[in-house]
Order: C-alpha cells, then structure tokens, then sequence
C-alpha cells in the first residue's frame, strides 16, 4: 500500500514539474499545497525508516519545487516592471 502512495506522489511531483516548465505557477503551487498535505499525512502514519526515508527526500524535492515557482514568479514580476 504504502508503494501505491508513493507512486502517486511520484506521479504528482511530475505534474508539478511540468506545470513549472510551462509557466503555470499558480497551478504547480496550487498543486504542491496538494501534494504537501499528502506527504504531511503520510508522515503522520508512517512507521517505517524505509518509509520516512522516502518521506524525507520527497520533502526535500517539494522545498526545491517551491524555491523554483517562487523563482519563476520573482522573475516575471521583474520583467512586467521593466516594461
């Protein structure tokens, strides 16, 4: 079970992924919100190192997603007030 959770996460990330790449950043953060409170509720039940390992890397990737939409969207505010 815990297999198919992390299957969807790793499905999920990559939709966030390509939200970012095609300059959706509110949907992507929309979307990493979503993905948080699942990967915050996994942590919640899990026991497993094995587990919380996984847990782990998946926040790591989420906090660098985040970084990136919060890139994305510093830059497009400095190009808008350029113009």
């Amino acid at each position: 079970m815990e297999n198919e959770k992390f299957s969807t996460l790793k499905k999920e990330v990559q939709e966030i992924r390509d939200l970012i790449i095609s300059k959706q950043n509110k949907e992507a953060n929309n979307k990493l919100v979503e993905v948080s409170e699942m990967l915050d509720e996994l942590l919640d039940f899990s026991e497993d190192d094995e587990d919380l390992m996984e847990i782990s890397h998946y926040q790591v990737l989420l906090n660098q997603l985040h970084q990136k939409i919060n890139a994305s969207a510093d830059d497009s505010i400095d190009i808008e007030d350029q113009f």
